[in-house]
């Protein structure tokens, strides 16, 4: 390194022969910059950054390697020990990794190959691969791979694995249907049931609990603990693992084979992890042992950045990182390339408010642009109608569709927007699978009273809703494939009261037949006890009962615009084909408007973003109780935020279903005032 005690002609040696000199010259000139800043003229400081940018030109050094910041800089510098950089939105830490892994093996002389940098997903460690491949000018013998993939290939050279032992998705679903019917358990979308219990086991085996000691979201404990184990054995008996039991077996491994873990420790001499605030427990440990003894383990996150508690991501690990590894180093990129100070400034008021976090300083490249557009609309319709036709004027105005991100909480915020979208013909994509609202169960049920009313006696329909909600009416009652309730009603002769609840169905039905399309949903939620089912239903799954009958209030407010059943129908039908052409549509569709939860849309950036319904019980929503789940909510809506690069439009709703919708507190927050001012 650059030495004060270094002859005139070694320094310029050192500057001009190598990266590292270059690098370190840089340091030297912005601190420099930096303390003369203040008494130097505009003139002054733009022919000091001149004569600068000449020194690196002449040194070898490409223009984005002049470009580095201070931290940036000293990041990728670093060679031994434990480093944490925390790199916030538009930061460039992709960038920082990169020249960090050319760094190590050019200045530092370190073999390719005892360099392993992971990645969450495949597709950014193949990201990765590329930017380093067109860096250094070809391929390369530094490992690039996710978590999944490292564990992978440890434990197929230790017990030979083959990718035969993976389990798929579907067969994990499969096994979990499996069990659920014999458990003699009726969900109602079996599938959402599956995906919800796997998660759970996924989270068990992650943050290895105690199974007595887990309380399920999904069902009772003693039906999950049944699952739990159910599904356990049918994984044993046909020689399968599954992500997590990859990350159980490698930890097991590594304590139970010394001798295996320091082959492997003398393999990875230098780890460096991306998304650091993703990590979960169980990795965090198979890390920690993988970088003994030189704990060379470069992290690379942002705290605020960490939205996938349900996966079973930590936080706090991020947070402990210094505590773990007391001589750890700590680097802040501290600049935002991306976004305008306008869009900068209230997000960092609105994380600010997260208590359990690390303070940071951001600051922006000097761009400016408009304030974040905060706008009041009176419902859904209103909202979604003005989002259409801004674009549209956009659009007009030159922007290009691939330009523009509409942004919601959960998959299902776009629907009534996709409508609209497609009423105005403008073409956009979507990164989530956004449910078909007509296909819901809830939808699928009152959808199939209504057929019946209109004389359909499928035995199919009549199955899906006859004890819906609860008339104790057996399958057995309806034997034929069209049925009869006069064949039904003789069934239950000797039981006057289920023939009784068959006579009032009927009534109902009649009297549904005459009906608007409103006027029935209503009737049927109400008049018919459907809400009470939904209520019963939220209960045993450990739901809130919102959740389900904002669902029907959804397909209400759907209903409300046709007068009659056939009208509304065929509307759901074309609906369903429009979908579908869409669908087909965005395959070959490259400029497009995105749509996309605040979840997927991490790591993406859109020159003008909208936020769509920030209200509470949304954003945040309404399953956020305790304070660690407020504050994950507070950093999805900053990701959420920090996604736009010019303009961000934030929008809330006065009412939603013709109840009172409250505004989101993070609007209030990222405005600097209190919610109970406005």
């Amino acid at each position: 390194m650059y030495r004060r005690c270094m002859k005139s002609s070694e320094k310029v040696r050192f500057v001009r022969n190598t990266f590292q000199g270059a690098l370190f010259l840089h340091l030297y000139l912005t601190d420099l910059l930096q303390m003369r800043g203040r008494s130097m003229s505009c003139t002054s400081k733009c022919e000091f950054r001149s004569k600068y940018a000449e020194i690196f030109l002449n040194c070898g050094v490409r223009k984005q390697e002049m470009a580095f910041s201070k931290a940036q800089t000293q990041a990728i510098m670093h060679k031994d020990g434990p480093m944490m950089v925390l790199a916030g939105p538009g930061s460039g830490k992709t960038t920082v990794i990169t020249h960090r892994v050319q760094y190590l093996t050019k200045e530092y002389g370190i073999d390719p190959g005892d360099i392993l940098v992971i990645t969450f997903t495949r597709a950014a460690a193949e990201e990765m691969r590329e930017r380093y491949e067109a860096l250094t000018g070809g391929g390369s013998r530094v490992t690039f791979g996710t978590f999944h993939s490292i564990f992978f290939r440890i434990l197929k050279l230790a017990y030979r694995y083959t990718a035969d032992n993976i389990v798929r998705e579907e067969q994990q679903m499969q096994f979990v249907r499996e069990l659920a019917q014999a458990g003699g358990l009726e969900p109602e979308d079996e599938n959402e049931f599956a995906a919800s219990i796997l998660s759970e086991i996924s989270s068990v085996k992650g943050e290895r609990i105690a199974l007595e000691h887990y309380y399920s979201k999904n069902c009772p404990d003693a039906v999950f603990r049944q699952l739990y184990a159910g599904y356990e054995e049918k994984m044993r008996r046909a020689g399968l693992i599954d992500f997590d039991d990859m990350m159980v077996l490698c930890l097991e491994l590594f304590t139970e084979r010394k001798d295996i873990l320091s082959a492997w420790q003398r393999r990875y001499r230098y780890i460096l992890i991306d998304e650091f605030q993703d990590i979960n427990r169980l990795q965090y440990e198979i890390v920690r042992m993988l970088a003994k003894p030189e704990d060379n383990l470069f992290i690379v996150g942002d705290d605020d950045q960490s939205i996938y508690r349900f996966r079973g991501a930590k936080p706090e690990i991020m947070l402990g990182f210094e505590r773990d590894y007391p001589g750890a180093g700590r680097i802040l990129l501290d600049v935002n390339y991306r976004s305008t100070e306008e869009i900068v400034a209230p997000a960092l008021r609105l994380i600010g408010e997260n208590q359990k976090r690390f303070s940071k300083a951001i600051h922006t490249t000097g761009r400016h642009g408009k304030n974040v557009i905060t706008k009041l609309w009176q419902d859904p319709g209103e909202e979604n109608l003005a989002i259409a036709r801004e674009i549209q004027l956009y659009l007009q105005s030159g922007v290009r569709p691939g330009d523009i991100a509409v942004l919601y909480r959960t998959n299902a915020g776009p629907r009534f927007l996709m409508e609209k979208l497609m009423e105005y013909n403008l073409p956009f994509r979507t990164r989530d699978t956004v449910p078909n609202l007509y296909e819901h169960w809830i939808s699928r049920n009152i959808l199939t009273y209504i057929r019946i009313a209109m004389g359909s006696r499928a035995r199919e329909d009549i199955l899906q809703v006859i004890n819906r909600p609860k008339r104790y009416i057996s399958r057995d009652a309806m034997p034929d494939e069209t049925v009869s309730f006069e064949k039904m009603k003789a069934f239950y002769a000797e039981k006057d009261w289920i023939a009784e609840r068959i006579e009032s169905l009927e009534g109902d039905l009649r009297a549904i037949a005459r009906m608007s399309p409103l006027a029935a949903v209503n009737y049927i939620r109400q008049g018919m006890g459907y809400d009470e089912y939904l209520i019963e239903y939220a209960a045993f799954r450990r739901m809130r009962p919102e959740e389900l009958l904002e669902t029907a209030d959804e397909l209400k407010e759907s209903a409300a615009g046709f007068k009659t059943f056939d009208e509304w129908f065929a509307h759901i039908d074309a609906y369903k084909e429009e979908l579908l052409r869409q669908a087909a549509q965005r395959r070959t569709e490259t400029d497009a408007i995105t749509l996309a939860t605040m979840h997927s849309a991490k790591g993406l950036e859109f020159p003008i973003v909208y936020i769509l319904d920030a209200n509470e019980g949304i954003t945040p929503h309404s399953r956020a109780m305790l304070d660690e789940d407020m504050e994950e909510e507070r950093r999805l809506f900053y990701v959420a935020m920090t996604r736009a690069k010019t303009r961000l439009h934030v929008y809330a709703v006065r009412e939603r279903y013709h109840k009172k919708a409250e505004v989101s507190r993070f609007v209030w927050e990222y405005l600097g005032r209190d919610g109970d001012s406005r």
